[in-house]
């Protein structure tokens, strides 16, 4: 079979975005329809994000693994398929345990979708790939804040009808698959397709010197998420024990919505500046993130410092996130691609899955001031064991 070489860059756009939107539609309300509707405790709604969050690290792992070993298109073809069932049957069994078995099988469709979509990125031909994942970052985060405030004025008509329209979105999404993600297994697929089952020679093994600046980027990453879940879980019950809002804590969010969608385009601008300094931009994007515990030390009861702080973290999130992915890209042998951006996306989601965890057990048993200096060291420590490994290994 006669392959194209290079993926075209828009409908990777447009993937990324229906994705990402579709699944915005469901993430936000799964602790509040848990525990409100379906009358389970904040725990059981803990458990079973972190079951979702484990499916997801799963499907990245597996989306990786068949991309450079199976096929790309056939990779996440399957992933569209599973989203598209998923939403399906939530539309028409959202009760218990329904609802939690379609969230898992939601989040294994994901993993998979996400790592290909970051994996078909290096198949673009005709710009960076720095360039591209840019522009993936930027699609996704327009996606989620489109669908996050989209599920607030569907949400009172019914959950049926939120799953409806995240149908309807996925379908969308698989239907580009199929027209345009096909042909496309660029020059790292390890399958050949010459009519015999031959195999390609092996890919080339990861070197020691570029080993362990990659683990270590990972590890970072795992650090990274594992406080910046925080925001999305205890820092909501932080804020109204310290007499804000609901509301203040929505608009928060806003923000950092707003700021990504406005600041990313910048960033793509002036992308190959970034490029040459992609260690720089990784380090102060970390270093960024970790700086915003220590505002919420002294926030209190000032929404100002809230914002201050949300403000700093998004700058931060719109530095490291695109760039770790060209890190990746960067650093893995060809033939590889899918299975080291799919661990880049299992480390987000890990780090994604041990979060809440992690804060609430400081909390209960310490404070939540500590949980931010702790946030603090943690990330600042990391940063700089990735950046002396950097300097030892890539000179």
């Amino acid at each position: 079979m006669q392959q194209q070489t290079g993926m075209p860059a828009k409908w990777l756009f447009a993937g990324s975005f229906l994705a990402n939107t579709g699944t915005s539609f469901i993430w936000p309300l799964t602790t509040i329809y848990l525990h409100d509707t379906l009358g389970k405790t904040l725990i059981t709604a803990g458990l079973v994000l972190l079951c979702n969050s484990l499916c997801v690290v799963l499907g990245n792992t597996v989306g990786g693994y068949l991309y450079d070993r199976w096929s790309h298109f056939k990779t996440i073809l399957v992933g569209s398929f599973i989203v598209i069932g998923a939403s399906t049957f939530l539309m028409f069994n959202n009760g218990w345990p329904a609802f939690p078995i379609g969230l898992v099988m939601l989040g294994f469709g994901n993993g998979l979708n996400l790592t290909c979509i970051n994996s078909f990125a290096t198949e673009v031909k005709n710009q960076r790939t720095s360039y591209i994942f840019n522009i993936i970052y930027f699609m996704s985060n327009l996606g989620m804040v489109i669908g996050t405030l989209m599920v607030g004025y569907i949400l009172p008509y019914g959950i049926s009808r939120v799953f409806a329209v995240s149908t309807v979105l996925f379908i969308i999404f698989g239907t580009i698959v199929v027209c345009f993600y096909r042909n496309h297994e660029g020059e790292g697929a390890n399958i050949s397709h010459n009519g015999h089952g031959d195999s390609l020679p092996k890919p080339a093994k990861l070197t020691p010197d570029k080993l362990w600046p990659l683990f270590l980027l990972l590890f970072n990453i795992v650090i990274l998420w594992i406080f910046y879940e925080q925001w999305q879980s205890n820092i909501a019950t932080f804020m109204v024990e310290n007499g804000l809002s609901i509301k203040h804590y929505s608009s928060v969010w806003t923000l950092n919505g707003v700021m990504i969608v406005l600041i990313q385009p910048f960033m793509t601008y002036f992308d190959e500046w970034l490029m040459s300094h992609l260690h720089m931009r990784l380090y102060g994007g970390l270093s960024l993130i970790g700086a915003s515990f220590l505002v919420l030390i002294v926030a209190g009861n000032h929404y100002f410092l809230f914002l201050t702080a949300m403000a700093i973290l998004t700058i931060g999130e719109i530095l490291v996130n695109p760039a770790a992915s060209t890190f990746v890209n960067n650093i893995s042998p060809m033939g590889q691609k899918g299975r080291f951006l799919g661990a880049l996306a299992s480390s987000i989601s890990f780090g994604r899955a041990l979060g809440p965890i992690i804060g609430a057990v400081v909390i209960q048993y310490i404070s939540y001031t500590s949980l931010f200096v702790i946030a603090t060291i943690c990330i600042w420590l990391s940063v700089l064991s990735f950046a002396g490994i950097n300097k030892h290994y890539l000179r």
